[in-house]
């Protein structure tokens, strides 16, 4: 079979198309809700629009990977096997960042800050969040681009650049948020802070456990922390991004050498 030609620059076209492929998705939700149509059908096209970046990795395939079909190259990112210590530090760091921020909004709030009455409710909302986001955006960021970045750079500056351009990746949805001036700012803010944070979070503990499920793990972890806390999003992200910030500084003061150079001390 005659290969395709390779594109010239590969991680800027895959950049490039899963910001033009979300950004059509989340058009074509807006015509649907102007429209009426079903709730089922909006929240389908919000599932797909979740998975751009693996459609453009897909799409991109054949002329950014000509080693390795793409069954082969999605095999191997859940190859390595999973250290159980990777996974329980990465859970364990998520749900006591989920266990302070609803502990300090409750006693704000004056009551349980946490969404849910029911173990049936909360494994439909944890389902929810995990195929609108972590399912179907790990393998082109982290299996695909953050790979690609670290080739080059290191996983500090590789887990800085994926998080900008994985943060602004969102913009359509922070102007569907609901918020405007100080607030939308605010949110912007908030937004990626956090965003920065969990992708240098996610590339420390991906380069020790090279397995598309620990930054799959990580991803859903900070989703659905977003989900089970109730009130309004922005009281929600102003104690829960700072925790995320204070792990990633951590993280990288204990692991100096892995994060900045990609090697142990």
């Amino acid at each position: 079979m005659k290969k395709k030609k390779p594109v010239k620059r590969p991680l800027i076209s895959f950049i490039i198309l899963s910001y033009v492929i979300f950004l059509v998705f989340f058009i074509a939700i807006g015509i649907s809700m102007l429209l009426g149509v079903p709730d089922s059908i909006t929240n389908l096209l919000q599932v797909i629009a979740a998975w751009s970046s693996t459609f453009a990795f897909i799409i991109l395939f054949k002329r950014i990977q000509q080693e390795v079909s793409l069954i082969e190259f999605i095999k191997k990112q859940f190859a390595e096997r999973i250290r159980p210590s990777v996974l329980i530090n990465v859970v364990s760091i998520q749900v006591l960042i989920l266990f302070v921020a609803i502990i300090v909004l409750s006693n704000i709030q004056g009551t349980l800050a946490f969404s849910f009455t029911s173990f049936g409710l909360l494994l439909i909302a944890f389902i929810d969040s995990l195929v609108r986001g972590p399912l179907g955006e790990e393998l082109g960021w982290r299996g695909y681009a953050l790979s690609e970045l670290q080739k080059k750079y290191s996983p500090l500056l590789s887990g800085i650049i994926i998080g900008i351009l994985w943060g602004f990746w969102h913009t359509p949805l922070w102007f569907a948020s609901g918020y405007a001036g100080i607030s939308l700012i605010k949110y912007m803010v908030l937004f990626m802070i956090g965003i920065l944070s969990i992708s240098i979070m996610m590339t420390l503990f991906y380069n020790l456990n090279k397995n598309l499920v620990i930054p799959i793990v990580i991803h859903q972890l900070f989703n659905f922390s977003l989900v089970v806390i109730p009130g309004d999003v922005l009281d929600v992200l102003l104690y829960v991004m700072p925790c995320y910030v204070i792990v990633a500084l951590l993280l990288i003061v204990i692991n100096p050498r892995k994060i900045l150079y990609g090697r142990d001390l």
